[in-house]
This record gives structure tokens, C-alpha cells and sequence, in this order.
């Protein structure tokens, strides 16, 4: 089985200049090269004769060039020719003038090296490991896990100020035939409020920014607003607001991580609704004749859609799921939210808020986000197991305070996660 690891680099000053200079040669190739196909769709549109440009014209032509334009021979030749592959298939797969230019100033470099013979990684202590790549040589990287298998390819990148080596490993692991626990199902509802909650009435959220980096992120947003493009001071404040950006995106990947695991670990199938999150999380404005109504509301809904990564978690659980043999299934989202999983009624005057469901019809009451996951479940072809059977597991967090409201009747839901930070 091929997985990820991913190490951050301890790059010296002379590496991490070397490293840039890599990027801006690649990124030099990926727009020459898109100016190329460019022009020669427009040939085509326009009838006139030309031989067609593919990643093999181009991949011969970069070959040629590196003897009139020595700066070229600096970069790895298979880094550049990932460049153009890369390239290929963004072209194939979204049309090439779907394709945008890679500028200096919001690209960030990626320097693939696809010869895993070629990488040598070799462990120094319990911390701390180093690899060697073409044309970079040694570069030293924190051991946080083990390599577990052999080295197909490596990527070095860079986010927000900092450097990272990414292997891509054969483990040797296989997929099981069916899960431990072959008969055991969850539903899985994805909300606001809370990040994602279970049919047996769990829930895991975890909050991604603490409140003092919620004060500080918007100072430096006011404080960016008002300086001009373009100058160091600029540039300052925007890595202190990548900075914050990058923890909460980090904390989220860990969040998304640790909750497909337990998830996937226990249950051999996990039912999810099928959300389309780009299309839902899509700008409102609309346009100049035609301008969207609603648009700060909208805009608020985006960024707690985004926050809690519904996306990103639906992806771990596939990941996860590799390792255990779980089938993660979708279905169809339509009136989960106000359906009465008890006498199947819908109505939407039965969710009386974000956390209480009451149903009109025949008065059963639940946790609002714990109904709608059971009506995930039981679309799924699953049954709910009797007398609301929990997860298990010690209890590591409480649900958000802006969703604990009283549902009469009903036992206190058990809630598990990670702690805040």
C-alpha cells in the first residue's frame, strides 16, 4: 500500500536559497510551457497547421534548451520534467486556459523528486533524520515517525515560512478483506456547530483558534487593510497571518486524523451524507446585473463550513479506512436534518433549534445533530442499534456550550475528541 510521510526540514541558509532557486526555475518552465500550449490552441482554434504540443514536445525542447540557457542545468532534469507532467495533466483535466500562471508572490515552491533510488534517508538519533536528494545533498529533518517501507518518491515544499519533505512509501501493507468487526455501522451527520457527531451519540468538534489568536488575526487583518502592496511591512504582517493560518489548518488535519482513526478502528461501514462543500461553500455576490441577496450571512456560513473541515475529514475517512477494510458510504442528504428517524415524519417545524428535534407527529424527541445522523445510518441500509448504544470510550470533551440546550426525556449525549489546545 502506498502512503504518505511528512517530516520538516532543518534547512541551512545556503539550502533554503538553493531550494527558491529550484522553485523559480520550475515555476519559469510551468509558465513558458503554458504559454506554449496556449498559442497553440489558439493556432488550432483558428485553422492554422502546428504539431501538437504535449508534455514529449515539450520534455525534448526543455532537453535542447538547457544547452543555450545554462540556468536551466541548475535544477534536477526530473524535477523539471515532473514540472511539465504536472502540467499535462492540470491541461488534461481542467482545460488549458483554465490553468493559471504561477507567480512569485502566491506560489508556493514544490520540487518533486520521482527517482526513489536516487533518495537516501538514513536515521541520526531518536529526533532528528537527514535525506539525501539530487543536486540539494543532505538535508536533516525531524524524525516524528518512522519511514515504515521504501521510498518511491520525495517532495520538498514550503508553507508559510517553513520546509517540509514529504515520502511517498511503499509499506507493504494491505487492505483487509472485510473489517474486525464486520457487522458494526455509524452514521456520521457534518455540521456548524459541531464538527461531526455520531448515531450513537457522540460528538467530536475541537476548536482550531484559540481566542486570543481569533483578536490577534483580526488586528493584522485591519493592520494589512491599510498598508500598501508590495512593501517589506506588507509582507511582515501577512507571514504573521499566515502564521496563525497554518496552526489552524494543522490543528484541523490532526482533528480530521484522530477522529477517522477511532471512527474507522470501530465500525466496518460509515455512512456519510454526500455534501458537494465547494459548490455549498460558493460565493453569494453574485454580479453587476445580477447581485446575490444575503451575501454577509452567506459569507459567515462559508467560513463555519470550512472551519470544520467537512471536506478534509470525509477524505481521512477514506484514508483511514484503507488500513481497516471500513466502506465509507454516501447518501443522499435531503431532509436528514428534519426527519424523525422514530415514525420516518418530515416536517421542519420539528427542529425547533440548532441542537433540539421534536417531532410534530409523534412527539419523539432527540438531539437534533444525533437524529439526523441515525436517519444517515438507516439511509444507508443500516439499523440503529437499540437502546442508544454509545460509542465507548472515556469522555474527553464537552459539547460546545452554544449547543447544549435541554431535550426532555433524553439522557446526556456522550462526547468524545480532543481537548483544546
Amino acid at each position: 500500500m502506498l502512503s504518505g510521510r511528512r517530516y520538516r526540514l532543518a534547512l541551512s541558509e545556503e539550502q533554503v536559497q538553493q531550494c527558491q532557486m529550484f522553485g523559480d526555475i520550475c515555476r519559469a518552465v510551468w509558465n513558458t510551457a503554458l504559454d506554449q500550449r496556449r498559442q497553440y490552441v489558439d493556432r488550432y482554434m483558428r485553422g492554422r497547421d502546428g504539431e501538437f504540443c504535449g508534455y514529449h514536445l515539450q520534455a525534448r525542447e526543455l532537453a535542447e534548451a538547457k544547452t543555450d540557457e545554462s540556468w536551466l542545468k541548475a535544477a534536477p532534469s526530473h524535477v523539471l520534467q515532473q514540472t511539465l507532467k504536472d502540467l499535462d495533466r492540470s491541461c488534461r483535466e481542467r482545460g488549458t486556459f483554465n490553468v493559471r500562471w504561477r507567480a512569485k508572490n502566491r506560489w508556493n515552491p514544490s520540487l518533486r523528486f520521482p527517482a526513489g533510488t536516487l533518495i537516501t534517508v538514513e536515521k541520526v538519533n531518536r529526533t532528528w533524520g537527514r535525506a539525501k536528494l539530487p543536486k540539494l545533498g543532505w538535508v536533516k529533518f525531524r524524525m516524528s515517525r518512522a519511514i515504515g517501507g521504501a521510498i518511491r518518491s520525495a517532495t520538498v515544499s514550503c508553507k508559510s515560512g517553513h520546509w517540509f519533505v514529504s515520502f511517498l512509501v511503499e509499506d507493504g501493507q494491505l487492505t483487509p478483506e472485510k473489517h474486525a468487526k464486520p457487522d458494526t455501522a455509524v452514521g456520521v451527520d457534518r455540521g456548524v456547530a459541531v464538527a461531526a457527531t455520531t448515531s450513537d451519540g457522540a460528538f467530536h468538534d475541537r476548536e482550531f483558534t484559540t481566542e486570543g489568536e481569533k483578536a490577534r488575526y483580526r488586528r493584522l487583518q485591519h493592520k494589512l487593510a491599510r498598508q500598501k502592496k508590495g512593501t517589506a511591512n506588507r509582507r511582515t504582517t501577512l507571514a504573521a497571518v499566515n502564521r496563525i493560518s497554518s496552526r489552524a489548518v494543522n490543528r484541523r488535519a490532526d482533528f480530521c486524523a484522530f477522529t477517522a482513526n477511532r471512527l474507522t478502528a470501530r465500525h466496518g461501514v460509515v455512512a456519510l451524507e454526500e455534501l458537494r462543500t465547494a459548490k455549498m461553500t460558493a460565493s453569494a455576490k453574485g454580479t453587476i446585473d445580477a447581485p446575490g441577496t444575503r451575501v454577509r450571512q452567506k459569507s459567515g456560513l462559508n467560513r463555519a463550513i470550512l472551519d470544520k473541515g467537512w471536506h478534509r475529514l470525509e477524505l481521512a475517512l477514506r484514508t483511514a479506512a484503507r488500513r481497516t477494510g471500513t466502506r465509507v458510504e454516501l447518501v443522499d442528504p435531503a431532509y436528514t436534518s428534519i426527519t424523525c428517524y422514530s415514525c420516518k415524519h418530515v416536517d421542519a417545524k420539528s427542529r425547533k433549534s440548532q441542537a433540539v428535534f421534536a417531532c410534530t407527529a409523534c412527539g419523539h424527541t432527540d438531539h437534533a445533530d444525533v437524529n439526523a445522523a441515525k436517519n444517515i445510518l438507516s439511509a444507508a441500509g443500516h439499523a440503529v442499534p437499540a437502546c442508544g448504544d454509545l460509542a465507548g470510550g472515556r469522555s474527553t470533551k464537552q459539547e460546545p456550550a452554544g449547543t447544549r440546550e435541554e431535550v426532555p426525556h433524553q439522557p446526556a449525549p456522550e462526547l468524545v475528541g480532543i481537548p483544546r489546545p
